[in-house]
């Protein structure tokens, strides 16, 4: 089924709300104030149904200078612009400033209503609809029917009804592929459902019973109900207006602005990258200068930083980046529109870029920026995980962070990994030349260590992974798919290393821990005999125990091999006699001293041969 939005624009008292009215049988005004004092104040809703099942929603908007921010929060999500003239009055300020808006926000399709059409001559009407056709030249709407109406005899209103119908027909679908998103344009509370608000749905889905997040406030709820054009539904798709009916939420906690999404998926933003162009009869804009920024139904003030010229003129354009004082729930591809903070009025829009983009200095990433403007969704998405570098981009956070628009994420990033464009690690993505940059420099952190440490096994994969500052499970992930590097247990080497030590420094050794027996040195007392760096020694003794040529009785203490043996053999045959063994015993024994029978015990209670029980051992097994 197709969903199409129509919004009224034009000047205050063109009779905008009257000829909603007179189309579709509903006062667009609710407010007891709308009523009191005859203009709108507040969006107004109402639906046009066609006999074919058709239906058109219909967001009337306030035409008051003081009211434009109220209209800018229904603008987003229309398909149609209704642009209204009253033929009395002729062009008025805020039809230029709400076709200048509709322009900005890249709006395709429009009919002109000239209204109160009763209450002018036939030439006046031929006058007025050259001075509209002169005034939407080189807009959306040159070429747009021109059809003059009275909502109160009722002239032109089927003629209307039957150009909404074609343009209705004409309009390409949202895609109901993509996340749900819904702004939220109003709130309020109904006797017996509790609270309700409405939007237009701009992508994916809604159901019953679904759970949604309530965006920046961060609120997890359930959708109680929904209803579409007045009826109940039990799915909503992109396009519809809907009114959501929310479970375990309060009315207050919830503002125009607020965003209804998927939930997991969207991430508020407070910096963004666009693309700012100005009205052609905008001020001069200064780098840093300040706005009112409107995206969606969301409004806030910006900080606007330029990249590369200090000042726009008129009609210019410019990457920029814009700092936000509040949150706002925002996508690659959005458009936005920008007012003066004072005097507010509309200067220019744009369209976003980055919604979470990196710092950057003012004249960095231009390349990278001409491709969000420019590119595919392919490009686009593979420029942004690259951005992202070795910590890559999870699904959820891609599909968070662009609009696909027409497209498929899923089908973008199946075409940039069958291209080797991008890696999939889990539920991550990674761009080919992060992954290029860590291959390279682990493999050079590694042959360094190699280097400065040839006597070590390897360099300890933990202080490998704390300098890519990546979680250990990613970080594995990524070991294992470069093939020269070998990790084994907490070490990493590359392959071919072996770790070697010259034969007169092992011979050297061997030579004085066989020749000590059961009164061995010390690691640092040999350090000091052979006059080496305690560290090598280290290496040196770690090494050659690997290599079985002597047993490591603690980190400071080894024996050589055949003194092991020997003290294993006076230990049998002395548990052969008795069942219990104390330290003097074990120190006679060998002919040693207290000060190695110790650290002995304790190599052999540790290695499980020997069991302390008090002040004597007994044989394990015995």
């Amino acid at each position: 089924m197709r969903y199409v939005v129509l919004g009224t624009a034009g000047h205050i008292d063109h009779g905008k709300s009257a000829l909603v009215k007179a189309l579709t049988g509903i006062d667009p005004d609710r407010l007891k104030e709308e009523k009191e004092r005859g203009i709108t104040i507040d969006l107004g809703f109402a639906d046009l149904e066609y006999p074919d099942g058709l239906k058109v929603g219909i967001v009337d908007v306030p035409g008051h200078e003081r009211l434009v921010r109220n209209m800018l929060a229904g603008a987003g999500g229309i398909d149609i612009v209704l642009l209204v003239i009253a033929a009395d009055e002729g062009i008025m300020p805020q039809t230029r400033e709400h076709l200048q808006i509709c322009s900005l926000l890249k709006i395709k399709s429009g009919i002109i209503a000239l209204t109160k059409a009763d209450l002018v001559e036939k030439d006046w009407l031929d006058l007025m609809k050259d001075d509209v056709r002169g005034f939407v030249k080189g807009s959306f709407l040159e070429g747009a029917q021109i059809i003059p109406v009275s909502s109160k005899t009722g002239l032109g209103i089927d003629a209307l009804k039957e150009a909404i119908r074609e343009s209705a027909l004409k309009v390409k679908a949202k895609s109901a592929g993509g996340l749900f998103r819904l702004p939220i344009d109003r709130v309020f509370t109904l006797k017996g459902f509790g609270t309700v608000v409405t939007g237009t749905a701009v992508s994916g889905t809604i159901s019953v019973n679904d759970t949604i997040e309530i965006l920046p406030k961060g609120l997890t709820c359930g959708v109680r109900a929904l209803h579409s054009h007045g009826k109940p539904i039990e799915k909503a798709y992109a396009g519809q207006r809907v009114a959501v009916n929310l479970q375990g939420v309060e009315k207050d906690d919830i503002n125009r602005g607020d965003t209804i999404v998927t939930p997991e998926r969207f991430k508020p933003s407070v910096v963004l990258d666009a693309k700012l162009e100005l009205l052609p009869d905008s001020p001069k804009v200064k780098s840093r200068e300040v706005f009112h920024f409107h995206a969606g139904t969301s409004e806030t003030i910006a900080r606007c930083i330029l990249y590369g010229p200090q000042e726009l003129k008129p009609g210019e354009s410019s990457y920029c980046q814009m700092r936000l004082q509040e949150p706002v729930v925002i996508q690659a591809g959005d458009r936005f529109i920008v007012r003066r903070f004072s005097p507010v009025v509309t200067i220019g829009g744009g369209i976003v870029l980055d919604p979470s983009p990196p710092k950057r200095k003012r004249k960095e990433g231009f390349d990278e920026l001409k491709v969000y403007e420019t590119g595919t969704l392919d490009a686009k998405i593979a420029a942004k995980i690259g951005k992202n570098g070795l910590f890559g981009m999870p699904l959820r956070a891609i599909e968070g962070w662009i609009d696909p628009g027409d497209g498929s994420i899923s089908d973008a990033l199946k075409s940039l990994k069958d291209r080797g464009e991008i890696l999939n690690i889990d539920d991550f993505y990674l761009h080919k030349s992060a992954f290029e940059a860590f291959m390279r420099t682990i493999s050079g952190m590694i042959e360094a260590f190699h280097k400065k440490n040839p006597l070590k096994p390897g360099m300890p994969k933990e202080e490998a992974r704390n300098a890519f500052r990546v979680q250990s499970k990613f970080f594995d992930i990524l070991l294992s798919k470069v093939a020269e590097i070998v990790s084994e247990k907490d070490v990493l080497r590359l392959k071919g290393f072996k770790t070697s030590i010259s034969s007169s420094e092992a011979d050297e050794i061997s030579q004085i821990l066989e020749k000590s027996s059961f009164q061995p040195p010390f690691k640092a007392e040999l350090a000091q005999t052979l006059q080496m760096p305690e560290t090598r020694i280290s290496d040196i003794l770690k090494l050659m125990q690997k290599e079985g040529k002597i047993s490591r009785i603690n980190d400071s203490l080894y024996m050589s091999k055949s003194a092991h043996d020997r003290m294993m053999g006076l230990i049998r045959e002395f548990f052969a006699n008795k069942s219990e063994m104390s330290v003097s015993e074990f120190r006679d024994m060998l002919g040693t001293s207290r000060k190695y029978a110790v650290p002995f015990l304790e190599y052999l209670d540790s290695s499980r041969i020997t069991l302390r029980v008090g002040d004597v051992r007994k044989l394990l097994g015995k």
